[in-house]
């Protein structure tokens, strides 16, 4: 079997925690998960990142927290159709009303003059941006149309840890963005999600939701200020809740493989990167392949492709499946179309979405992926377009 992705927590990285495990330490939240934050942020380059047990509890952390803000007064919030469940299911949890936006068909982020027209006519007050398996939006673009329309902008980059438009990682455009750990993705923590952001108050309120509420995580002039205002003392601090917040934290376990497999990341990212371009040149005269920005670099989850017809993708997928190689629809393909939208809302079908829908798949990429692989990979699809 050729897997779609596989685990890259190595022998190396379990010696290490199995070390660390021998010194009988404290394994839930602690010293270990505030080093692996400080790592993660410095690498992405944002001032902070906060470590969750999900890039799933990321995004409902981030919505939440809009929302408690009062940073939603139009209760909109503009999401890619072509996306993931947790990009829309918390907006549905919230009983914040989506806006689903159409996908474009070269590089399968949003379609830029369908962002305008929901920016324009729905008047959305957050969008959530997803880059779908690594490809890069074209960011300045995008960043231009939410400072025109008064749009807060949210990153979910669980696909893309480590793509760069025009020097700069994504991850760093939004208010706050979103990472997954989770088996086989960019990195893992076995679990696990980031979230990293610059604005130190929507952080502050980020470190509050993620713990119960409470004000054990927040530096100690938050304490104070907040102890002050509800005359709280230092020990009935301990119990106190000024928020209605979750349990959504990871543990000092996991972060210690996080801070392990940032050691290699760059390494991970480039073998991927090496991948994609080996797929595009050998599939972009049979197929439809992603055409990626220019100053853009690709870290890449998995591989898109787009058949001419519904037919020709299940004669793809039936031959990637006869030679034991893994493949999957690509992503979600039009959440408008998703059981959990319709029992809600009517059907939404956009155009480019239908087509993804209908035609699209996604096949292996990941770190130990062989040239061999890949050709085999290439052949079975081409003998079915031919």
């Amino acid at each position: 079997m050729i897997s779609l992705v596989k685990d890259t927590i190595t022998k190396k990285d379990i010696n290490n925690l199995i070390k660390w495990l021998k010194t009988y330490p404290r394994l839930t939240k602690g010293e270990k998960t505030l080093e692996f934050e400080k790592q993660f942020a410095k690498w992405v380059g944002t001032e902070f990142a906060l470590f969750v047990n999900s890039g799933s509890s990321a995004n409902l952390l981030m919505v939440y927290a809009l929302k408690y803000a009062g940073l939603l007064p139009n209760n909109k919030v503009a999401v890619p159709t072509l996306s993931w469940a947790t990009d829309l299911s918390p907006i549905l949890q919230y009983d914040i009303e989506p806006v689903l936006v159409d996908c474009n068909l070269k590089n399968l982020s949003v379609d830029l003059k369908h962002l305008e027209k929901v920016f324009k006519e729905d008047k959305p007050d957050a969008f959530i941006l997803v880059s779908v398996l690594g490809l890069s939006p074209d960011m300045g673009k995008i960043v231009e149309l939410c400072e025109k329309y008064d749009v807060i902008l949210l990153e979910d980059n669980c696909e893309s840890q480590g793509t760069v438009y025009k020097g700069d990682k994504l991850g760093t455009f939004g208010l706050a963005s979103s990472f997954s750990t989770f088996f086989g993705h960019i990195m893992s923590t076995i679990e696990g999600g980031v979230i990293t952001t610059n604005d130190e108050g929507f952080y502050n309120l980020l470190l509050q939701l993620r713990s119960h509420g409470w004000d054990r995580d927040l530096p100690k002039s938050e304490q104070e200020l907040l102890r002050t205002i509800y005359n709280v003392n230092n020990f009935e601090a301990l119990y106190t809740f000024y928020v209605p917040g979750f349990n959504l934290r990871s543990t000092d376990l996991q972060a210690v493989i996080g801070i392990e497999q940032l050691k290699n990341i760059d390494k991970t990212i480039k073998k991927r990167n090496k991948n994609f371009k080996s797929y595009i040149s050998k599939l972009k005269n049979y197929i439809w392949v992603p055409t990626p920005l220019k100053n853009t670099y690709t870290s890449s989850f998995c591989f898109p492709i787009i058949a001419e017809s519904k037919e020709q993708r299940d004669r793809i997928v039936k031959s990637l499946t006869e030679h034991k190689i893994e493949v999957r629809p690509l992503i979600c393909g039009s959440m408008g179309t998703q059981p959990f939208y319709t029992e809600k809302y009517d059907r939404n079908e956009l155009p480019n979405a239908k087509k993804v829908d209908e035609c699209g798949l996604y096949i292996p990429n990941h770190p130990y992926l062989t040239q061999d692989e890949i050709n085999l990979i290439c052949n079975c699809i081409i003998q079915e377009v031919i």
